[in-house]
């Protein structure tokens, strides 16, 4: 894994993150916050949580203070959501932007939160492990979000990796 591969996979989630925001564009707004018996609840939910988690990892690649997970009821509307993931995003390009692929063999060390059963934990792992990790948690919840829109009968798309680069490449 080298900083150039990180780069095109990051710019592909990007891109595929702004694809899924037109869809979800096309929500009324009782929809965006409609509570699903699916995952972790509405696409409201589903964003925020995104937000929160890319933001906590990107804090510790770098080094800065964790920031408190992001709560879903401070993010009432599509608007407050949307910018609470453009300020995400934006530290998650900043983050890999700031990288060496001397850092990707970094390691970090970090506590989680296992629940079973119930234990804090010390782990470490590589940055580019981190960074794979950010991008695959990214993918799974972007596929949970599809699905949603899919039953609300918004638009959706095909994410895979190599359509996006097949359509890059013209």
């Amino acid at each position: 894994m080298n900083l150039d591969a990180i780069r095109r996979l990051y710019a592909a989630n990007e891109a595929l993150h702004l694809k899924l925001w037109a869809c979800i564009d096309h929500l009324s707004d009782a929809q965006f916050v409609r509570e699903v018996p699916y995952s972790i609840g509405s696409v409201r939910n589903h964003l925020v949580h995104l937000a929160s988690v890319d933001q906590r990892w990107m804090a510790r690649i770098t080094g800065a203070p964790l920031p408190d997970r992001l709560r879903p009821d401070n993010y009432p509307t599509r608007a407050t959501v949307r910018a609470i993931w453009g300020d995400a995003q934006a530290r998650v390009h900043a983050t890999v932007a700031a990288l060496s692929d001397a850092d990707l063999t970094r390691p970090i060390t970090y506590e989680i939160q296992r629940l079973d059963p119930p234990q804090t934990l010390s782990v470490t792992s590589a940055i580019w492990q981190v960074l794979v990790h950010v991008l695959n948690h990214g993918t799974d919840h972007r596929a949970q979000v599809l699905r949603l829109l899919y039953e609300f009968g918004a638009p959706t798309f095909e994410q895979d990796w190599m359509i996006y680069w097949w359509d890059e490449a013209g």
